[in-house]
């Protein structure tokens, strides 16, 4: 009897034992499944979603206005936006991952020749980006073949640039140096455009010259500088017989509003002036008249002043207290012929005799 209950714990234990390895192994294919059906897009990066070998689906955490227009002429593939975790059909769908962010590229250095036929070598770097991960997979599938794309299209794009400028430019003239590296990034963009890349920034990290280039370069360099510097002290000495025509100018406009303002101002002042003398003259005549012969005698009487005045002119009326419409008293009158008076008041009268 103890045998047979043995026997039957055995068996239970067995069968309990087994579930539990079920349940495991059906959680543990859960999981993978749940593994599977899941991925995370990171910020910084952009998907695929290809299934069978077609891709179904794109991811990206924002798109620009072409590539928007670029995905409308392909209706069949799905475009989704954001990051965070993402649903797939698991071990059916397959996610392929290409960073957003920019990526350097450092081409070795290069010889190029300018328009001077100088050679040179430039160490250049440049930073480009996959704004379309469809068109990018479509062309190159992975980064390394997209780096032997840009190396070759780069260094095609600075031989043409570097061959319109010379070399002294070059060299010295950082804004002309600075808007050629401008111009390449846009023109290496536009060979990209429709494989998703877009160039960034291109920058020259070193440029080196041949030993035998050295000399010529400097004096092409020095005479240049020279040639500039004369041309800036010209355009100097132009400046400064503009500006002092302009201030000459202004000085006399400035002068001349003066002297008419103050000639303006001096009629004025004569026209009040005669005003107030002719209504101080009409309100006492009289007195006016002799403030004014007191002022033309401060003028003209001094300490040692000789005048010859008639008696009868209105400037000795104060002067020598004559009026000048006193008139002299009229002379006595002569006695009759033959009359004398005496002082008795008798008068004689003498007959001549024949």
């Amino acid at each position: 009897m103890y045998e047979n209950e043995n026997v039957v714990y055995e068996v239970k234990e067995k069968k309990k034992s087994s579930k539990y390895l079920v349940i495991a192994i059906i959680a543990f294919i859960l999981l993978i499944v749940a593994s599977n059906s899941v991925f995370v897009l990171r910020e910084g990066e952009s998907a695929l979603v290809q299934r069978f070998g077609r891709i179904e689906t794109v991811y990206m955490r924002d798109v620009t206005d072409t590539v928007s227009a670029q995905m409308a002429e392909r209706p069949e593939v799905s475009l989704r936006l954001g990051t965070g975790l993402k649903f797939k059909i698991p071990f059916i769908d397959n996610v392929i991952k290409y960073p957003s962010k920019l990526i350097l590229y450092d081409s070795p250095p290069r010889e190029v020749l300018t328009l001077d036929r100088h050679r040179l070598y430039f160490d250049n770097t440049a930073q480009w980006r996959i704004d379309n991960p469809l068109l990018f997979y479509e062309a190159y599938n992975n980064i390394n073949g997209a780096k032997e794309r840009i190396d070759d299209v780069l260094y095609s794009e600075m031989r043409i640039s570097v061959g319109r400028l010379n070399s002294y430019v070059l060299i010295s003239d950082r804004e002309t140096s600075g808007q050629m590296l401008l111009d390449m990034a846009q023109a290496v963009s536009a060979n990209f455009l429709q494989q998703g890349i877009s160039v960034v920034d291109i920058r020259i990290k070193r440029t080196d010259l041949p030993s035998e280039t050295y000399a010529s370069i400097y004096n092409r360099m020095n005479t240049e500088r020279q040639r500039v510097a004369a041309e800036n002290r010209s355009e100097g000495e132009r400046d400064l017989l503009m500006i002092r025509s302009e201030t000459d100018r202004r000085v006399i406009s400035i002068t001349s509003e003066a002297n008419r303002r103050a000639e303006e101002i001096r009629g004025e002042g004569d026209s009040n002036a005669a005003r107030i003398y002719n209504e101080a003259y009409g309100r006492d005549p009289d007195f006016f008249e002799f403030y004014n012969l007191l002022d033309t005698y401060r003028q003209t009487v001094g300490s040692s002043s000789t005048l010859i005045v008639p008696l009868d002119s209105p400037f000795a009326k104060y002067l020598l207290g004559i009026s000048a419409d006193m008139t002299p008293p009229p002379p006595p009158p002569l006695p009759p012929q033959g009359t004398d008076t005496d002082g008795n008041g008798n008068t004689d009268t003498d007959t001549d005799n024949d």
